[in-house]
């Protein structure tokens, strides 16, 4: 049984967190510098943006969790470190800042940016600031790790679950951030994951990377793939349970807790869009098979035009249609379906490819509220998928267009 419970991403035994404002971001009330330690030997495993432009950190981090270990993730906000001459020599020298502080290698951290692109990170306050962080953190540490990591988010994330693998109980939680720059493939925000079940770099990696395929992959913001994107875990052990080194029993019971985590974080980042006020759901049903209702799901959620009408609560289902229709989905349009369903109740506005009768009045109070599903059926077959992201608001605008100034 898989519970929620608090600790983000000190909830597993053996991990400590924290987070400091060094100086990096000019607001002072902001933290703009991260760590969490996990006391002992970690399995580790991570994916990366599919952007060819890659931020300095992710390559070192590459490099760092090669082996499948590591002991410790550090990220700074405020600043990617991406597109600088010297960003892997920074980066570099924040692992062994970290490492020094914590009396661990250099090799056994995970460095992670995020902020402005393509300008100079200076090293100097976060070396100030490290020895100070490191030797505050605490296992109640998980939400002031999570503030430093934000950038234009306005609601910290942080979730943890308890469940059992072979009658041993373990814990499972992470914390992440993302508002902009939020699109599909990989990993389109940072996510940090800690555990402490016993499970090997190679199950640990196989788990991640399926798992990726029906959460992170299926959000969508903006349609802009950031540079520094990354989803990160480390496996301790320290539950106790015997180590899951192949599929069967344990790893899908693994399996289960890191999808209950990674569906949470995908909900919260899509809730959380750079000026977003509502969480947009697409659920695809009936589809020839998964490949195609991924591919819908996607299109409906990163299309500008729903994203505009959902926020100015229009039941226009015909832009559902048409973003259906581009997207290169094996469909038969005369089979379509659409709904919109929120706390306010259920509306069928479209039924075999064409428009019904129904009352604009409770379709508007449907979408008026602040989570939407657009319910979607094809009748093609029996596979299905769910995609998240926002509306698209006027704020969007203002937020982008001084970011960086």
């Amino acid at each position: 049984m898989i519970k929620i419970i608090d600790g983000g991403v000190c909830a597993a035994k053996g991990f400590l967190a924290g987070g400091v404002h060094c100086g990096i971001r000019k607001n002072r009330t902001k933290k703009d510098l991260s760590l969490i330690f996990s006391e002992l030997p970690a399995s580790a495993a991570a994916v990366y943006t599919t952007n060819k432009v890659k931020g300095a950190p992710l390559l070192v981090t590459k490099k760092n969790i090669s082996d499948g270990t590591a002991r410790a993730i550090v990220c700074n906000s405020g600043n990617a470190n991406t597109c600088n001459a010297d960003g892997v020599m920074i980066a570099e020298r924040m692992c062994e800042l970290t490492a020094a502080a914590l009396g661990i290698a250099p090799e056994d951290v995970v460095v992670a940016s995020t902020g402005v692109i393509g300008q100079p990170l200076d090293v100097t306050p976060i070396a100030a600031a490290l020895p100070s962080l490191a030797a505050g953190l605490s296992r109640g540490g998980s939400a002031s790790a999570a503030e430093g990591i934000m950038t234009t988010d306005t609601r910290m994330k942080e979730i943890a679950v308890s469940f059992e693998v072979g009658g041993v109980s373990c814990r499972l939680g992470g914390i992440a951030k993302g508002s902009g720059m939020i699109h599909p493939n990989m990993a389109t925000m940072l996510v940090f994951i800690t555990t402490d079940c016993a499970i090997s770099p190679k199950m640990l990696k196989r788990a991640l990377s399926t798992d990726i395929e029906s959460t992170f992959n299926m959000v969508s913001v903006d349609g802009d793939t950031s540079t520094n994107d990354m989803v990160t875990v480390l496996a301790n052990g320290a539950a106790g349970n015997a180590v899951i080194d192949a599929e069967g029993e344990d790893f899908s019971a693994f399996m289960a807790a890191l999808n209950t985590v990674t569906v949470n974080l995908c909900r919260r980042i899509a809730a959380d869009g750079e000026g977003a006020t509502k969480l947009l759901e697409c659920t695809v049903k009936g589809a020839k098979d998964e490949k195609n209702a991924k591919i819908i799901a996607k299109s409906v959620i990163c299309s500008s035009l729903v994203k505009a009408a959902m926020f100015g609560s229009d039941a226009n289902w015909g832009r559902v249609l048409c973003a259906i229709g581009y997207s290169g989905a094996e469909v038969d349009v005369c089979k379509v379906g659409v709904s919109f369903v929120s706390r306010s109740g259920e509306i069928e506005v479209c039924r075999s490819g064409a428009g019904i009768d129904f009352s604009e009045e409770l379709a508007k109070k449907i979408l008026l509220e602040d989570e939407i599903t657009i319910a979607v059926t094809l009748g093609d077959g029996e596979a299905e998928s769910t995609a998240w992201g926002c509306d698209l608001t006027y704020d969007y605008v203002k937020i982008n267009g001084d970011y960086r100034t």
